[in-house]
């Protein structure tokens, strides 16, 4: 892979303001594998100029036209999946094959609603005497995190750009390779020039700057509630809108009459995959007592099925955490369950390899709902079970926590596990297995976020409206 040393800006690469750069890691064995350029204030004023250059012809294309835009744009990453596969797993070390099946599929998929969607979505409506028309924000501050460095961007770009609006996109400095080949599809698809641009940097230099930035008309931002707290208050002081998708803390409740292995396996199965670093990983297992014993079985035998190792090998699961900081937080985290008396019963904070930023599969069982292994986003492959006396009690614990934005019931019928989602607190509930659908409104309540992604929710994100009194 070969890493672009300049900014895509006005439909171009051009160099960098500053000379500073930032080192890619491949975090499954610790070697350099790129540098990009440090983005400053004034690559991020350059990226916004272009925007709002391109912002007026953009907002007047077709919405069709627009529309197959994305289509084209989706076709160059469709043709380049392995590539971005493979960068994927080195930056972020993710296991390949989830990398091709998730990190690319799941964009894909996107990329393609948003095709059809900007096509026939209502841009115009007959309110009575009134006809309202929904036009483009304007220019959009994007900033996406290394958790999943191909979807967060889709599913900011792909509904902008559909919206009519033209974008600055800063992507998470642990996988800038990723959001480069991305541009490159961007200018390969036909996109005109000046409508999407890219910016390297760090959050605290080149995210500031974009979100502070005067020609700015909305910041979407996904990562975490402090950043998101502080992008909140930028964007508020200057009357700015925000769309903000934070963390969360999500409890996956298996109810009396559920099939429990099937509830238990799935459930570990979403805390493992990419390697627990999913803002909705259903973290928190909440078992009925007199299930509690088997279901802690069941899971400790689960996550043997999940080897770590080398994430191009077929055979593992289980890759690495992002970083070196990460990997001593989520080791850490393990560290205080132990210490605030949760019973270990698989995994533990001994790193499992000598090289790489790997974590044990870890399940604990004996978690009470204070505990901060309970309350706080881990953002690793760490599993806390907790037990309950009865439905009261698991809505109580499900609802415990400052965060709201994904979980899971199971339950013997439909009726029941949707009556109990319907007292959740939470964005997006999967009932017994439900699957992700890009069509769906994705975001959260709380401290989980404001605004939504994904589907016709997430298109309005970037939409204003205007009334015409006849």
């Amino acid at each position: 892979m070969k890493a672009h040393d300049g900014m895509y800006i006005g439909g171009a690469w051009r160099p960098a303001a500053g000379r500073d750069r930032i080192e890619v890691v491949n975090p499954a064995d610790e070697t350099v594998i790129g540098a990009v350029p440090a983005g400053t204030a004034e690559d991020v004023d350059a990226a916004v100029r272009a925007a709002r250059a391109a912002f007026p012809g953009w907002a007047a294309t077709a919405p069709a036209e627009r529309a197959a835009l994305i289509g084209a744009l989706r076709n160059v990453l469709a043709a380049r999946k392995s590539e971005i596969a493979e960068t994927i797993t080195a930056e972020l070390g993710s296991p390949l094959g989830f990398a091709e099946m998730v990190h690319v599929g799941a964009p894909l998929a996107v990329a393609s609603s948003y095709a059809e969607l900007g096509a026939s979505y209502a841009f115009e409506q007959r309110l009575g005497n009134s006809t309202v028309l929904l036009e483009p924000v304007g220019v959009v501050g994007a900033i996406t995190p290394w958790n999943y460095p191909l979807h967060q961007v889709v599913a900011k770009v792909a509904p902008a750009l559909a919206a009519g609006c033209t974008l600055v996109l800063k992507p998470a400095e642990d996988t800038p390779l990723t959001a480069q080949l991305f541009a490159e599809a961007v200018h390969e698809a036909g996109i005109p020039a000046g409508v999407f641009n890219l910016v390297t940097g760090t959050g605290p230099v080149a995210g500031q700057a974009l979100a502070a930035h005067e020609g700015v008309d909305l910041v979407s931002f996904t990562g975490s509630t402090a950043v998101g707290k502080q992008i909140g208050a930028t964007a508020g002081a200057a009357v700015k809108r925000v769309a903000l998708e934070l963390g969360g803390k999500s409890a996956n409740v298996i109810l009396p009459g559920a099939d429990l292995a099937k509830a238990v396996a799935t459930g570990v199965g979403h805390v493992m995959n990419n390697t627990g670093q999913s803002c909705n990983a259903l973290t928190r297992m909440l078992v009925h007592r007199d299930q509690y014993e088997e279901a802690v079985s069941l899971a400790a035998a689960a996550v043997a099925a999940y080897p770590t190792g080398d994430p191009t090998d077929p055979a593992t699961r289980l890759g690495p955490v992002i970083n070196a900081k990460q990997h001593q937080r989520v080791r850490g985290y393990i560290a205080k369950g132990v210490e605030e008396g949760a019973r270990l019963v698989a995994g533990g904070a001994d790193a499992p390899h000598e090289r790489g930023y790997f974590v044990a599969p870890t399940v604990f069982a004996d978690v009470t709902p204070d505990m901060t292994i309970a309350q706080e986003e881990i953002f690793g492959p760490v599993l806390s079970i907790l037990a309950y006396e009865d439905e009261e009690d698991a809505l109580r614990i499900a609802n415990g926590t400052v965060y709201g934005l994904g979980g899971a019931v199971w339950a013997a019928d439909e009726e029941t596990a949707v009556a109990f989602a319907r007292r959740m607190d939470t964005g997006q509930v999967d009932i017994n297995g439900g699957r992700f659908n890009v069509l769906a409104p994705f975001g959260g309540y709380k401290q989980s976020g404001v605004g939504r992604e994904l589907g016709p929710h997430g298109l309005a994100e970037y939409l204003q409206t205007k009334s015409l009194q006849f």
